[in-house]
């Protein structure tokens, strides 16, 4: 009921508030700028810049005749799957690479099949299989036979096997008897 009280004095007499407003004068613009209204102000600045501008400067015209660029682009590499890389690239960095040492079973699912690797660098699949090695037989996979067996650093190595841990689930018990706890089927 309240809000047909204010829209009734809302719009009470509406048409000619909007009548008296609508003739009111309009409010005037603020006065420019004196430098920026007439363009002859300036003092003929604008025209002494703009001669310097447009007029040639023989010493920089010689200098810049005197240059020459030759430019061409260079030859696109793009090796896709399974092709080769070209001789020029591969020359440099056949030393660099490693072939793969194992990948996973199965349909690549829309991945780039590998074949060779950077030295220095693992595939995940190669990560996981080091890590669960050297998790089983750490007497026989040992980090300076890891970093052997896939040219890396034992740096790196020692520090993969310390902070890279994955799939290790922690069960904690429950710290009282209410707690509901899924067991195991």
């Amino acid at each position: 009921m309240g809000a047909r009280v204010a829209r009734m004095f809302r719009n009470f007499n509406l048409e000619n508030r909007v009548h008296r407003e609508i003739s009111k004068e309009k409010p005037r613009a603020a006065p420019r700028y004196a430098a920026h209204s007439d363009p002859g102000s300036d003092g003929g600045l604008r025209e002494a810049n703009t001669g310097v501008l447009h007029q040639k400067n023989d010493p920089l015209l010689k200098h810049l005749k005197s240059v020459y660029v030759d430019s061409t682009d260079p030859a696109e590499v793009r090796p896709g799957p399974g092709s080769e890389i070209s001789k020029s690239a591969s020359e440099g960095e056949e030393a660099e690479r490693r072939p793969l040492r194992f990948s996973l079973p199965g349909p690549s699912l829309g991945l780039v099949e590998l074949t060779d690797v950077p030295k220095g660098k693992l595939t995940i699949a190669e990560a996981l299989k080091a890590l669960n090695s050297h998790r089983q037989h750490p007497q026989t996979w040992t980090p300076q036979k890891i970093a052997q067996e896939y040219a890396l650093d034992l740096k790196d190595t020692k520090a993969l096997l310390e902070f890279f841990i994955p799939f290790q689930v922690h069960i904690l018990p429950p710290t009282s008897g209410k707690t509901k706890q899924i067991k195991a089927s």
